[in-house]
C-alpha cells in the first residue's frame, strides 16, 4: 500500500511542478521534457531487463546445480540458528534459507550481478510457502529490508569510479562506507524485529556480534594495507570467492551424480522467464522516477533544504550530496550519475564528493529492489516493506554524513 501511494505521488508532484512552472515562469518546454523522460525511462527499463537476462540465465542455472548438488541445503543448515529467528515462518532446512544466505553474502562482497539472481531465487522459494500469493509475507519483508539496507564489505564499483575521477586516494571512502552501511543494516534489522515481534534472544545477539566482529576485522585489515592495494585486494578477494562458489556447485553436482549441464540449462530457462516477468514492474517505477526528476522537483527540494540549513546556521557543505541521497532509493544509475556529477563539478577529493560516494555505498536501491523482487513472484500488496526499507535508507544517509565529517572534516 505504501509503495502504491509513493508511486502515485511521483506523478502528482511532477504534474504540479510542471503546472507551476508554466503558470508562473511561462515554461512550456517542461511538458516535453517530462513526457520525453517517460519514453526514455521505459526504454531504459527494458534495457535493464535485457541486460539482466544473461546474468539471470547464468546464475539461476548455477543456482539450480547448487540446489540439486545439496549446496543450498548445506548453507541453509549452516545459518539455520540465525535465520530461523529472523525468518521464523520458514521451516528449518528449507531451500529458501540457503538462497537468502547466498544473496546476502554476494551483496556483502559487492557482487551485484550475482546477488540479484540469488535474491530472485530466494523470493521464489519464499513464495512457495506463501498462502496469499499477492501479499508479502513477514519473511519476504525481512529479506527485502536486509537487501535495501545494503550491507557491503567491498564497495568495488565506487572505488573504481573514484579512481576514474582522478581521486588521489580512491579507497579513502572504504571505511566510511562500511560504517554507514553497517549502521543502516543494524537499525533496519532491529526495527523490523520489533515490528514483527521477533524475540531478540542470546543466539540472535551472538550472531549480530559475530557479524560486527567480521566487519571490524575487515576494517582493521584494509586499514593496514597501503592505499594503492585496497582496491586490488578487495577486487581479487571478491572474484576468487565468486569463482570458488561456482566450482563448489559444479563439484557438488558431480558428487551427487547429476547431469550438471542439463541441470544448468533447466535453471537457465527459469532465468529467462524471470527477466521477462519483471519488465512491467521496472517500467512502472522507473517512469515515475523519471517524471519526478525531469519536472525539476528534485532540484527544487535540494534548493529548499540548502536554504533552510543556511537559515538555521548549520554547515551547508553536505547539501551538495543531497541529490545523491534522494536518488539512491529511487535509481542506482541515477544516484551514480548524481555522484559522478558532483565529482566532476567539485573534484573527486572534495568533501562533498567523498560524502556523495559514502552515501551511495551506504544502502541499496530500495524501489528497484521492491519492484524487481516482488514483481518476480507477482506480489502486489507489499504491506510495510517500503516504510522500513526507507528507514534504513534514511539511517544510512545520516550515518554517511556524520562519518564523512568525522573522516574528512
Amino acid at each position: 500500500m505504501v509503495l502504491n501511494w509513493i508511486w502515485i505521488a511521483f506523478f502528482l508532484v511532477a504534474f504540479l511542478m510542471a503546472l507551476g512552472k508554466t503558470l508562473f515562469t511561462g515554461d512550456l518546454e517542461i511538458w516535453s521534457a517530462i513526457m520525453n523522460s517517460t519514453f526514455e525511462q521505459a526504454a531504459f527499463a527494458f534495457e535493464i531487463s535485457l541486460g539482466l537476462t544473461g546474468v539471470l540465465t547464468l546464475w539461476l542455472g548455477i543456482m539450480k546445480i547448487g540446489e540439486r548438488g545439496g549446496v543450498i541445503e548445506f548453507f541453509g543448515r549452516l545459518i539455520s540458528p540465525f535465520f530461523s529467528r529472523l525468518f521464523p515462518c520458514i521451516p528449518k532446512g528449507h531451500p529458501a534459507l540457503g538462497a537468502i544466505f547466498m544473496n546476502i553474502s554476494a551483496n556483502m562482497l559487492g557482487l551485484d550481478n550475482a546477488a540479484t539472481p540469488m535474491g530472485l531465487r530466494a523470493m521464489q522459494e519464499m513464495q512457495s510457502l506463501n498462502q496469499k500469493k499477492d501479499t508479502a509475507t513477514d519473511a519476504m519483508i525481512m529479506f527485502l529490508v536486509l537487501n535495501s539496507s545494503g550491507l557491503c564489505l567491498v564497495p568495488i564499483s565506487i572505488m573504481m569510479y573514484r579512481a576514474q575521477g582522478g581521486a588521489a586516494n580512491p579507497t579513502d571512502v572504504f571505511i566510511p562506507i562500511l560504517i554507514a552501511t553497517s549502521v543502516a543494516t543494524l537499525v533496519g534489522l532491529v526495527a523490523l524485529c520489533l515490528r514483527q515481534r521477533i524475540r531478540m534472544d542470546w543466539v540472535l545477539w551472538s550472531w549480530l556480534a559475530g557479524i560486527g566482529m567480521v566487519v571490524s576485522a575487515v576494517v582493521l585489515f584494509f586499514r593496514s594495507l597501503p592505499a594503492d592495494r585496497v582496491q586490488l585486494y578487495s577486487t581479487f578477494g571478491a572474484n576468487v570467492i565468486l569463482f570458488v562458489v561456482i566450482i563448489s556447485f559444479i563439484v557438488a553436482g558431480v558428487r551427487r551424480r547429476i547431469n550438471v549441464y542439463d541441470t544448468f540449462i533447466e535453471g537457465a530457462k527459469e532465468g529467462f522467464k524471470t527477466a521477462v516477468m519483471i519488465i512491467p514492474y521496472l517500467v512502472a517505477i522507473l517512469v515515475a522516477i523519471g517524471m519526478f526528476r525531469a519536472s525539476g522537483a528534485l532540484d527544487a527540494l535540494t534548493g529548499w533544504v540548502e536554504s533552510l540549513v543556511a537559515w538555521l546556521g548549520f554547515d551547508t557543505r553536505w547539501v551538495g550530496a543531497l541529490p545523491t541521497m534522494l536518488m539512491k532509493p529511487l535509481s542506482g544509475s541515477g544516484s551514480c550519475a548524481m555522484m559522478l556529477d558532483v565529482m566532476k563539478a567539485e573534484g573527486a577529493d572534495a568533501f562533498v564528493s567523498r560524502l556523495a560516494a559514502a552515501v551511495r555505498g551506504s544502502t541499496d536501491t530500495t524501489f528497484y529492489i521492491l519492484a524487481v523482487y516482488f514483481g518476480s513472484v507477482g506480489v502486489s500488496r507489499t504491506r510495510y516493506a517500503a516504510g522500513y526499507a526507507l528507514l534504513a535508507d534514511i539511517t544510512g544517509a545520516v550515518a554517511a554524513v556524520v562519518v564523512a565529517y568525522m573522516f574528512f572534516g
